[in-house]
């Protein structure tokens, strides 16, 4: 019987920190790539094996690649840029699109066991109002609104080409919304979301919705298709809609506040993005709202995750469980 091993790209960050700790208290091999120098790779379980490397760099992906005679290795690949800037950059293309690209190429010689992709919902088309956003079996960057989601609609479709070419490669696709949950040492937006809020410095909100995944429910998900995801499926993982409102309920319920900010609508909202971003040209500042970040609050953010849950046992936490264990976290860390 041949040994296992996961090949886990982006094992820095949120999920794939997440990911490296499941499966080593399951008891599997890991091994890391990381960036030269990263500091986040301090928050990668010593248990892991690490290799330095960069998915755009194929010369190390060599080295990460390459693993002993009878042994299946599973590939998990999280690594990614996120950018909320929504015009194209070359950096994030060569990390999104022709590092999938390299990793794609790298599981083919090296005739993997398994591929996950880590893509995004943004890759997938968004439906009017509040219909159901369910999986899709082709990707088209035309028509996303955000590089982010452009450059992850190419990627993913990319891995379905190369099943449609390579018979033997076996890949799935997974579509998280939202990442947050505690240990999120990037402080990415929901972290972010939390801390500006219980600063005082969120005197008002848009009458917009959330849509985050736990990471913990997520990176279970993605062991669980490693497991048993069906070659050229795609699995959307996410959680229920949470208003505005109902986000500022449960931070100051969590973090024993009572703060009562004015919810615009989107209309108002954008009045003011277009001052902020005007001073910020002259200021040479970030703008604090922007037409794109009013946009991903006020665009139908109803996904449907029943085939994660049909197919993969997929499930996640409610809510209120997430921004309470966040919040908890981010007072022991002394941000809030």
């Amino acid at each position: 019987m041949n040994k296992k091993i996961y090949l886990l790209t982006g094992a820095a960050g949120l999920l794939g920190s997440n990911v490296s700790r499941k499966l080593i208290e399951r008891g599997e091999q890991i091994r890391a790539l990381v960036l030269a120098d990263d500091p986040a790779a301090e928050y990668i379980p010593k248990e892991a094996e690490i290799v330095t490397g960069d998915i755009t760099d194929t010369e190390s992906l060599e080295r990460f690649f390459t693993v002993p005679d009878n042994t299946d290795a599973y590939v998990i690949h999280s690594a990614s840029i996120v950018t909320l800037d929504p015009k194209p950059n070359e950096k994030v293309y060569n990390v999104n699109v022709t590092g999938t690209q390299n990793i794609i190429n790298k599981c083919v010689s090296h005739k993997i066991k398994k591929l996950v992709y880590i893509s995004s919902t943004g890759a997938i088309p968004e439906r009017q109002g509040k219909l159901p956003i369910k999986e899709v079996d082709h990707f088209n960057p035309e028509g996303l609104i955000g590089y982010y989601s452009v450059t992850k609609a190419i990627a993913s479709q990319m891995v379905l080409n190369a099943l449609d070419m390579v018979p033997e490669l076996d890949a799935s696709i997974i579509h998280p919304s939202g990442i947050c949950g505690p240990d999120d040492y990037s402080f990415g937006p929901v972290a972010d979301f939390i801390m500006k809020y219980a600063s005082g410095k969120m005197s008002a909100g848009i009458d917009g919705t959330f849509n985050s995944v736990d990471v913990r429910d997520l990176a279970d998900g993605v062991i669980a298709c490693c497991d048993k995801g069906r070659r050229s499926e795609c699995y959307i993982m996410s959680n229920s809609l949470v208003s505005m409102e109902e986000m500022f309920y449960l931070i100051n319920e969590t973090a024993g506040l009572n703060y009562r900010p004015k919810i615009l609508s989107p209309k108002i909202a954008k009045g003011f993005a277009k001052v902020m971003e005007a001073a910020s040209k002259i200021s040479g500042k970030p703008a604090q709202l922007t037409d794109f970040a009013i946009y991903n609050l006020t665009r139908n953010n109803n996904f449907d995750c029943s085939k994660a849950k049909r197919e993969l046992g997929f499930h996640c936490r409610p809510f209120e469980e997430t921004i309470h264990d966040e919040v908890a976290w981010l007072k022991a860390e002394g941000r809030i």
